[in-house]
């Protein structure tokens, strides 16, 4: 058990230290993000680039829910995309997230009141 404690709490460490504001790939990402934004032509260009990308991607992982493999996944981060640049995707995302999780415990309870 305290292998796993150490393991998650390394885990989280390393997740404080991805997210460091001073890493040089989110410096460069910030810059690119501020050059975006000065230019009203190129934002609403970057937004249809990430609507149509983002939109892709969830549709591909929709048609491969029904089959073996990452479907939900892919979904999941073609609403990760979206919601880089609108808010219904990251309001839409936490929404299944929350419901999959409901789906999953009580899928457990049931199993476990099987057994």
């Amino acid at each position: 058990m305290t292998d796993q404690t150490t393991l998650e709490r390394e885990i989280a460490q390393e997740i404080v230290r991805a997210e460091s504001p001073e890493r040089p790939v989110r410096r460069f990402l910030r810059r690119m993000r501020a050059r975006i934004d000065r230019s009203p032509g190129l934002r609403a260009v970057y937004r249809v680039g990430v609507a149509v990308l983002g939109s892709i991607v969830a549709i591909v992982g929709l048609i491969l829910v029904p089959l073996p493999g990452p479907g939900w996944l892919i979904v999941f981060l073609g609403l990760a995309i979206l919601g880089t640049e609108f808010s219904w995707a990251r309001r839409l995302a936490l929404f299944v997230k929350r419901q999959l999780a409901r789906f999953w415990a009580w899928w457990r309870a049931r199993r476990a009141a099987r057994a």
